[in-house]
């Protein structure tokens, strides 16, 4: 008796050895064929450009004497101002791109009171220089793309489609006095036809 209750007991056990051996081969296949599909698809990535730009033009524009309004006027409100150093501002600018490495440029200025006194930093880019580097890189990235489809019609694919009879304008009629009470008739305009007519 004992014998034959551990055969009954045998088939379920199979059953369940089998359903999670065949659901750990799913996920083994799943996870091969998601890894396969991520090789595949590459995401967009975009530039982040964080912080405040500054040009060279606009160093080249500080004087020492200036006051803190007039720096702001020129670079802007500071990335960075802090409690414990209120005679300095920094500007910092970064700017990631994919496969690039991450660019960092920054500018302390220091002031005594409310006069500024002095600043220093990396070496910005020009303006010109810095919108240079954009475009071109813009540049590079569609020259990758398709090339964009011509949008004009070459004479054949033109007679294909014969222009249709224009009607004739009739007169215009003289506008009606002023002191008339009788509303103006406006004109119903008149367009061509918006297919070809058919064969």
């Amino acid at each position: 008796m004992l014998v034959k209750a551990r055969c009954r007991a045998r088939p379920g056990l199979v059953v369940l050895i089998g359903a999670s051996i065949a659901a750990l081969t799913a996920c083994s296949s799943l996870d091969s064929a998601s890894s396969r599909i991520a090789g595949i698809v590459k995401p967009y990535r975009v530039d982040v450009v964080q912080g405040n730009f500054v040009a060279r033009e606009q160093v080249q524009a500080l004087q020492p004497g200036m006051s803190r309004q007039q720096v702001r006027e020129i670079l802007g409100s500071p990335l960075l101002t802090s409690l414990f150093h209120a005679d300095r501002w920094e500007y910092v600018f970064t700017l990631k791109r994919p496969g690039e490495e991450l660019q960092a440029r920054k500018l302390t200025v220091f002031f005594k009171g409310d006069v500024l006194d002095r600043s220093e930093g990396d070496a910005m880019p020009g303006e010109t220089e810095f919108v240079a580097t954009l475009s071109a890189r813009a540049g590079q990235e569609r020259a990758g793309q398709d090339p964009a489809p011509v949008l004009e019609a070459t004479p054949e694919q033109l007679a294909r489609y014969p222009a249709s009879p224009r009607p004739a304008k009739t007169p215009a009629s003289p506008p009606p006095a002023a002191d008339s009470m009788t509303p103006a008739a406006t004109p119903t305009p008149s367009y061509p036809p918006l297919e070809a007519p058919a064969r």
